[in-house]
């Protein structure tokens, strides 16, 4: 399914994979809904926590 995708995502290409804005990305992002990582000031998320995002 995301093939097409790195093993680790920007909010970006998040957004492309949910098909959602970057104010929801974003929201669940500090509510955990998606375990991410912040690096700096960016957001790094695993494909994997994506996949069982969709899961849910």
């Amino acid at each position: 399914m995301l093939k097409q995708y790195p093993d680790v995502l920007t909010v970006d290409q998040l957004c492309q994979v949910l098909q959602i804005s970057k104010k929801l990305a974003y929201k669940l992002l500090s509510e955990q809904a998606i375990p991410s990582r912040k690096i700096g000031r960016s957001y790094r998320i695993s494909k994997q926590e994506v996949l069982k995002f969709i899961q849910k």
